[in-house]
């Protein structure tokens, strides 16, 4: 083999390395795998109860018209929500509203939308929305709460309580009247 063979084979030798180097180089990364997202469905029913229980005895309760339960979260919308929470005491809360919702995650309760609220032991409340929070066992009105137990009034933008509104916390704008409708 003559030096100008040897050299264009160690050419064409050396440009092939370089072809192969600036491929590997400058190939593109590949793409990174995509989230599996799973795949929620909707189950839908119409005259349909929830309920909650611990150690045995029925913590609340709540009927609707319709539902609509998210398989994958456990979050359920209620329509036309007529319910009931029931406290260590025995004393009853019954409550109709337009709308509701509960977080299945958190097991809390929202309703919302003509608020009504009475209790077993003839007290009554008006709200915008009512909130279950499961963690505190909590009742919140918020929104235009107003109750009326006995010869006592309330109004405040929110009212709490952990005792189905036996005792209550009255917050911003709070309006308390003693003897009313007392003679």
């Amino acid at each position: 083999m003559s030096k100008q063979q040897k050299f264009w084979i160690a050419l064409g030798v050396l440009l092939a390395i370089c072809v192969v180097a600036w491929a590997i180089r400058t190939a593109p990364e590949p793409p990174a795998p995509q989230p599996v997202e799973q795949e929620s469905s909707t189950m839908s029913y119409d005259d349909n109860t929830l309920k909650e229980e611990k150690d045995g005895r029925e913590i609340w309760e709540l009927s609707s018209e319709h539902m609509d339960i998210d398989t994958g979260t456990g979050n359920v919308e209620l329509t036309k929500v007529s319910g009931k929470f029931y406290d260590d005491e025995g004393r009853e809360v019954a409550l109709t509203a337009d709308h509701g919702s509960y977080t299945g995650e958190t097991k809390d309760i929202a309703v919302d939308g003509n608020v009504q609220v009475q209790t077993s032991d003839g007290a009554a409340l008006t709200c915008d929305k009512l909130l279950w929070t499961e963690d505190e066992a909590k009742l919140t009105a918020d929104g235009n709460a107003y109750i009326k137990h006995e010869d006592m009034e309330a109004r405040a933008d929110k009212i709490e309580s952990t005792n189905a509104f036996h005792h209550f916390k009255a917050t911003g704008h709070a309006h308390i009247v003693k003897g009313a409708g007392t003679k």
